[in-house]
């Protein structure tokens, strides 16, 4: 599955073929869940999408501050004080 470029990138992902999404997606992977790098790669080319362990390494390396900038920064909002018991661990 050849997949083409987009005209209009974030300037973050140019000089990469692939899409945005699939860049985004293998270092979420690899980050997110106890996935060793040639886990992540085969779960992306079972989608067809033909990418080497190095390269989602250099994807986790590159990408990998601006993602958790970006989840912070989401994630930043006002803490309450106020507790539900569905929150609580005792």
């Amino acid at each position: 599955m050849r997949m083409t470029a987009v005209k209009d990138r974030d300037p973050l992902y140019r000089h990469h073929h692939l899409p945005a999404e699939v860049i985004a997606h293998a270092p979420w992977l690899y980050f997110q869940f106890p996935l060793s790098l040639w886990m992540v790669e085969g779960l992306l080319a079972a989608r067809e999408i033909i990418v080497s362990h190095q390269t989602i390494q250099q994807w986790a390396e590159k990408f990998g501050r601006t993602f958790t900038k970006e989840i912070r920064r989401r994630s930043s909002g006002p803490l309450g004080d106020k507790w539900y018991l569905d929150e609580v661990v005792v």
